[in-house]
């Protein structure tokens, strides 16, 4: 069943007085505690979760274009450039041309693959930190609902396919003389 929002200038419930949490402002301050408790558990290893996360991905998936892997990792161009361009400036990630002269690739070196290595243990601390403060059950659960909020962003949500039956302007086959 479609979603369907109430008129714009009334409330859902009128009766209502005070309106529930938005999620989109819950899950972003979420975020930033979490994204706050990797990346100081990772400094000792000198990544952020972020970048960690971005070779984490090149190391899985192997070189991938610069438009690939902003769409693994649902970022815009901006705030990939923004993650990669320091990991390039340490040697951890290479860009180089990719199949044809108009593409780039990313790809993890020899020094990013250590890096990666390096911080892991970092990563793992975190992650059980944040196992033992949700509990495993809960964690799973969170995880899973995640998965699902992400398939919200336009790149992973199915195309619509327009059905043979759509009606459409049909052309007139009569022919008019003035």
């Amino acid at each position: 069943m479609p979603l369907t929002l109430p008129p714009a200038d009334r409330p859902a419930n009128e009766s209502q007085a005070v309106a529930p949490a938005c999620a989109c402002g819950r899950l972003r301050r979420a975020t930033r505690a979490l994204t706050q408790l990797y990346d100081d558990a990772m400094a000792p290893a000198g990544l952020r979760i972020t970048q960690f996360s971005l070779l984490r991905t090149l190391a899985r998936d192997g070189p991938l274009r610069i438009c690939d892997l902003a769409g693994r990792t649902l970022l815009d161009r901006t705030a990939l450039s923004r993650n990669l361009d320091p990991l390039v400036g340490q040697g951890h990630v290479e860009i180089r041309r990719g199949a044809d002269a108009r593409t780039r690739e990313a790809a993890l070196t020899r020094k990013g693959a250590e890096a990666l290595k390096a911080a892991t243990p970092y990563w793992t601390r975190a992650q059980k930190v944040v196992a033992a403060r949700l509990g495993s059950e809960r964690l799973d659960a969170l995880i899973l609902v995640l998965g699902e909020l992400e398939s919200l962003h336009p790149s992973r949500r199915p195309s619509p396919q327009p059905s043979p039956h759509t009606p459409g302007k049909q052309r007139s086959t009569t022919r008019h003389r003035p």
